[in-house]
């Protein structure tokens, strides 16, 4: 059946933190670690691979996470290097990617399904217009997270379009692209940093959909 709908994940596939890196590694810097910016943005990303991220994120996550990415990187985690990593880093703004420009000359309706809080609809209409997307559906409203298969059911009914005929875009290959696929889905994987070269049907970056439709 050929595709009929586009299904995109929010956080760090059409949205970012670009100001992340640099207030991260400003701290790092400043505590004597002089860690290269593709090493940390590596082991954030596998890092988030491994350890679900809340619909609502807190202090006490984030002191985790850091936790075990400063591990990751032989950084011993003190409560103070974890205090200035949160000060520093709270409340960074969303962005879109701009690549995501690309979204605008696409042929078929578009939609979001992410493990988020309800803020996503207005910040998504902030940043893309009230139009762009058909429905934008966060777990914190169904109930339930990605991975489980119940959060896509619920996504797939209120879009009413058959697994079969959708082509879910997201960042991460236990979030989105096993369970996706599980269901049926159509799957690409948007792998801007190339950590995942030998992922079939991997794009480099959102402009490469229109030909990856034909």
């Amino acid at each position: 059946m050929p595709i009929q709908y586009l299904l995109f994940d929010a956080a760090n596939t059409l949205l970012h933190k670009p100001l992340l890196w640099e207030r991260l590694q400003e701290v790092l810097t400043t505590g004597g670690h002089e860690i290269p910016l593709p090493q940390l943005r590596r082991n954030h990303k596998l890092l988030s691979e491994c350890l679900p991220f809340p619909d609502r994120t807190s202090r006490q996550f984030y002191r985790t996470f850091n936790a075990e990415l400063l591990y990751s990187l032989g950084i011993i985690p003190t409560a103070d290097l974890l205090e200035r990593i949160f000060q520093a880093c709270a409340q960074l703004p969303w962005e879109a990617f701009r690549d995501t420009v690309a979204l605008a000359a696409l042929p078929l309706p578009l939609g979001v399904a992410s493990n988020f809080n309800h803020s996503l609809p207005e910040l998504l209409t902030t940043l893309f217009g009230a139009d762009r997307f058909r429905h934008i559906c966060v777990s914190e409203a169904v109930g339930v997270a990605k991975p489980h298969r119940a959060f896509y059911e619920a996504v797939l009914a209120q879009t009413g379009v058959p697994a079969e005929s959708v082509l879910y875009i997201g960042d991460s290959i236990k979030l989105d692209m096993e369970p996706a696929k599980a269901l049926g889905m159509h799957t690409a994987l948007i792998d801007r940093e190339q950590l995942f070269p030998h992922f079939p049907r991997r794009l480099d970056s959102l402009s490469q959909l229109a030909e990856l439709l034909g």
